[in-house]
C-alpha cells in the first residue's frame, strides 16, 4: 500500500478557508481558498502564513487546479494544500505529483480503487512539482 493521503475528514483544521479576494483584503486568515480562474500567484507574498490552500475542481475535466498546486509549490509553499471538489480516483497521482497533499472529494473513493491507482505505474511521462524524472530523460540518459 502506498503511503496514506489526507482526507478532508482526517484533519481538524480551526479556521475554515476565505476566498481569495477576502484574503487579500485582510490580513490575519490562514486559510485560502482558490476557485477555478483565480491566479494562485497572487498568494506567492503571503506563502510563509499560509497552514491550508484548498484548490477548487468544479468538474472532473477542470485542469487550472493542477496549475495552481504547481505554481504553489515550487514557489516554496509548504503547508496543506487540497484538491477540492469533482476529484475522481484517477485523478490522485498526479494531484499528487503536482503537489496536493490533501483531498475534499464531492464522492467517496473506495481505498482499493485508490491503492491501484497509486501503483499502477512505475515512470512518469512528464514533469510536475515533485522528484520523478520523466522516462523519455531516462532514456535518452539525462536522468
Amino acid at each position: 500500500m502506498v503511503e496514506a493521503l489526507r482526507f478532508r475528514d482526517d484533519v481538524a483544521h480551526d479556521e475554515p478557508a476565505v476566498t481569495l479576494d477576502a484574503f487579500l483584503g485582510q490580513s490575519n486568515a490562514t486559510a485560502v481558498r482558490i476557485e477555478a480562474g483565480d491566479d494562485a500567484r497572487l498568494l506567492l507574498p503571503h506563502l510563509d502564513r499560509l497552514s491550508l490552500i484548498e484548490v477548487s475542481f468544479p468538474k472532473f475535466r477542470d485542469g487550472r487546479g493542477y496549475s495552481s498546486g504547481r505554481i504553489l509549490r515550487e514557489a516554496g509553499y509548504t503547508g496543506e494544500l487540497r484538491a477540492q471538489g469533482d476529484v475522481l480516483v484517477d485523478q490522485l497521482p498526479l494531484m499528487r505529483r503536482c503537489g496536493f497533499d490533501s483531498f475534499a472529494p464531492e464522492a467517496p473513493i473506495d481505498p482499493a480503487a485508490l491503492d491501484r491507482a497509486l501503483t499502477r505505474y512505475d515512470h512518469v511521462y512528464q514533469a510536475a512539482a515533485d522528484a520523478p524524472v520523466p522516462v523519455w530523460r531516462l532514456r535518452h540518459g539525462r536522468g
